[in-house]
Formats: structure tokens, C-alpha cells, sequence
């Protein structure tokens, strides 16, 4: 992310280095991450009490600044820039001020008239950046961005170098990718310890189906925080893509080990394993997923779909109903309930199941093929031509449904259209089916006219 509050320190020629360490606690508290992700602020340098150079209301803006007292600083910084419209220091501090108090768009009218009053400042610059930003300006923010990279910081010089790097960076991602890239890549040289700039990296390559670069980015991001979740999950989402199982399930293990508290580390391994057809195991995480966050509806939903695939049917049963209690509506839960119920051969429950989730869904053709099988189950045979013909309407026909079809018809004793689904199966049977193909025969025999 980029960030969304401002920095407040900048080079005043000439005046001594104040504030200097309240930028450094800043540093120490968050870390360059930190700042990078969630926009900590930098100040200017307070301006020094002792020079007279300075209107005693700047000064004592900046000092109330410290204090966090915004409201006491405000009308002292507008008096100033009233007086002198070209005092850059007291324009950006009153940016700083306005963003402080939630008043966005005034800090970058304000910002905009420090950058206009001296165009080199690294904070008012990059201050100004983040700030359009946050107003959906990213078009706007990208120079005032491209500018900050090439001045130089008031401290922590590479860090600050790094920071703005790595913002341009997150709003070059959409209109021009290769450069934000690029972007991250000089945020990377100037911070080399820092895993930030690798994991943005990563997940824009990632996007992009670059998945050999993205994987080295996060291996990079990995070698720098060996904890790092963002850069393990990245890693394990490359090897599932690419359908590196093994590698996938060593980092996910490896997430669940320094995570074990995380709800979704657990459901990420229990979705690995089920791909990969290690039901059982993956039963054990998803439960360990749901005993951490027992409302999670996906963790819900992959569970009884595991128990299903496990056929673990009953298990499976008793987790879509309590997915319906809470949610009655959801279609995609009536037609696992109603395939688990298939499974068990309870199929007048199932025909029930079924049919409720075909009015919540209409469109939900697997539903319609299941249908079918237990409506004829149930000898309701209309209900199975039914079924069979709404779901020729959304996907192709299969040679089941033309045999189903053929002896739902034919149980009614309707030869005609009985016989005519009999010799499409045959024609796209292919011997796949060789009893339903010796039966089709037989039925035709017995039902066609003699010629």
C-alpha cells in the first residue's frame, strides 16, 4: 500500500538540525517497511528558536507541531503565509497540518505552494505525492514522485530515497508495470536488507504470469525475513499454480509452523493438500482452520467439499447443513447437499435439494445433470427429461444424458423420441460405455417398427 499520511521533516539551509530526532524515533518505532507500507509521515526540521530570521509564529507553530497540537499551529501558519506567500517551510508545514486534521484537500493546495515556493525539497515533494494519492490523483502523484527520487532527503538519505522509490512504484503499477519494476528494483539497491521492495516485486510479477521472476523476488524477500508471511504465501501461490505440490506444501508447512494462530495459513495448506489428493490431511487443516475462525464460509465450503471428494459423504451431509443454517440461499450449498445426498442413495431428499438449488441458480447446470439422475431414481421420469433438456441449454450434451434421456422416454413409452436418444448415444458412445451400448441396442430392436 501506498501511504496515506505524511512526512515532516526537511532541510532548512543555514539553521541548525532540531528535529532531527524526532525523525528518528519515527524510524526506530515503524522501520522503513512500515513507512513504506502504511505512509508514516516526515517532517521538516523544526526551524531554530534562535534565529530571527524567522517569524516567532513559525516557530512556535513548529513547536505546538511537536506537540501534536494542530489546532494551536493552523491559524499560526496561515498568519505566516498570509504575511509572505513564498515561505515554503510554513506552506508545508500548514500541509502537514491540514493532513493531520483530515483536511486532504487543503494539504495539497498547501503542499502544491511549498513545491511551487522551492521546487527541490525531497519532504514537500514526496509529501505532496502521497497525499494526491490518497485523493485517487495517482496520474498527478507520479511527478511530484518522479521528483522526490531525485533529491535528496533532509536525513536517512537512502531511506528516504528508498521510500519514494518504492511509491512510485505502487502507482506505476496499472498504466506502466515494466517501470514500476524498475522502481522497485532502485528501492531494492539503495535498501538492500529490506524485504519490501522484493515483496511488491513479487506480487506485480505475479499478476503479470511472470512467475519465474516473481519467485525470486519473494525468495529474495524470504532471505531477508525468514518470517515473512507475505513472501512465504507468494511462494506457495507460484508452486500451486505451477502445480509444484511438494514445494507448496514444504512452504505452507512452513507459514503453519511460524503462524499456527493464523486461521487462513491453516486453509491455505488444507486447499494445497486436497489439490494434490491428500484428503485426509487436508481434512486435519481445514479443521484446524474452522477451530480459529469458526465463521469462515470459504473454510466452510472447502471442507465439505473435501469430505465429499473423500467420500466421507455423511460428514459432508451434516457440513453443507450447517452451512444452510446460517445461510439458507446459497444454491452452491443446496447442490453439494444434494450430491452428498446422491452419494448416500437418499435420493428423494436429494431431487429436493437439487431442485431448490435450481431456483436459487438457474444457471447452475451441474446441478441439472444431478437432477436428473435422481429424479430417475425416484421413477419421476418427465422430471428427468426435464432436467436433461434445461441442461442441454447451458452446457453440451454428454453420452449419459442422451441415455438417460432414451430411457427416461422409454419407461414412459414414448418410443419415438426414446429411439432417437438411443441412436445418439450409440453414435457417441464409441464403445466407451459397452453395457449401455449392448442395452441401447437391445431397446431399439424392441421398440422400433419392424421394416
Amino acid at each position: 500500500m501506498v501511504a496515506d499520511s505524511n512526512v515532516h521533516t526537511a532541510h532548512v539551509p543555514g539553521r541548525r538540525c532540531l528535529g532531527l530526532r524526532y525523525f528518528v524515533a519515527i524510524v526506530a518505532l515503524a522501520g522503513l517497511s512500515a513507512a513504506q507500507s502504511t505512509g508514516i509521515a516526515v517532517r521538516h526540521h523544526k526551524v531554530a528558536e534562535e534565529d530571527p530570521a524567522f517569524p516567532k509564529e513559525l516557530i512556535e507553530a513548529e513547536a505546538a507541531i511537536e506537540k501534536k497540537d494542530y489546532a494551536t499551529a493552523e491559524p499560526l501558519l496561515s498568519k505566516v503565509v498570509t504575511a509572505n506567500s513564498a515561505n515554503y517551510q510554513a506552506w508545508f508545514d500548514l500541509g502537514f497540518v491540514y493532513n493531520a486534521l483530515g483536511g486532504t484537500n487543503d494539504a495539497i493546495a498547501a503542499y502544491r505552494k511549498s513545491v511551487a515556493a522551492k521546487p527541490d525539497v525531497f519532504e514537500s515533494n514526496l509529501n505532496l505525492g502521497l497525499t494526491l494519492i490518497k485523493t485517487g490523483q495517482p496520474d498527478d502523484a507520479e511527478q511530484f514522485l518522479r521528483a522526490a527520487t531525485k533529491l535528496t532527503p533532509t536525513s536517512h538519505v537512502e531511506e528516504g530515497r528508498a521510500r519514494a522509490w518504492v511509491s512510485l512504484g505502487h502507482v506505476l503499477e496499472t498504466s506502466k508495470p515494466d517501470e514500476a519494476v524498475e522502481a522497485y528494483s532502485q528501492a531494492a539497491a539503495l535498501q538492500p536488507n529490506d524485504p519490501e521492495p522484493h515483496l511488491s516485486a513479487g506480487l506485480l510479477l505475479e499478476k503479470q504470469n511472470r512467475f519465474a521472476d516473481a519467485e525470486q523476488e519473494y525468495k529474495q524477500a524470504l532471505a531477508l525475513d525468514s518470517s515473512s508471511a507475505d513472501a512465504l504465501t507468494g511462494l506457495a501461490n507460484i508452486y500451486m499454480r505451477g502445480h509444484r505440490f511438494t514445494e507448496a506444501e514444504g512452504i505452507l508447512r512452513r507459514l503453519v509452523a511460524l503462524h499456527s494462530a493464523d486461521a487462513n495459513a491453516h486453509l491455505q495448506l488444507g486447499r494445497m493438500l486436497a489439490a494434490d489428493g491428500q484428503n485426509d490431511n487436508a481434512i486435519v487443516e481445514l479443521q484446524s482452520a474452522l477451530k480459529l475462525a469458526p465463521s469462515d464460509v470459504e473454510a466452510q465450503r472447502d471442507l465439505a467439499a473435501v469430505y465429499a471428494t473423500a467420500r466421507k459423504y455423511d460428514q459432508a451431509e451434516a457440513q453443507y447443513r450447517s452451512l444452510l443454517a446460517a445461510r439458507p440461499n446459497d444454491a452452491e450449498s443446496h447442490l453439494g447437499l444434494g450430491q452428498a445426498l446422491l452419494k448416500q442413495k437418499k435420493f428423494s431428499q436429494a431431487q429436493q435439494e437439487l431442485l431448490v438449488a435450481i431456483k436459487l441458480k438457474p444457471t447452475l447446470d451441474a446441478a441439472y445433470g444431478d437432477l436428473a439422475i435422481a429424479a430417475d431414481e425416484n421413477k419421476n421420469y418427465q422430471l428427468t427429461i426435464e432436467a436433461l433438456d434445461a441442461r442441454a441449454k447451458l452446457v453440451p450434451e454428454i453420452p449419459v444424458t442422451y441415455f438417460l434421456r432414451a430411457t427416461a422416454y422409454d419407461h414412459l413409452r414414448l418410443y419415438k423420441p426414446a429411439a432417437e436418444n438411443y441412436h445418439r448415444f450409440l453414435e457417441v458412445a464409441d464403445g466407451r460405455f459397452p453395457d449401455q451400448e449392448w442395452q441401447a441396442r437391445h431397446r431399439l430392436i424392441a421398440i422400433e417398427p419392424k421394416k
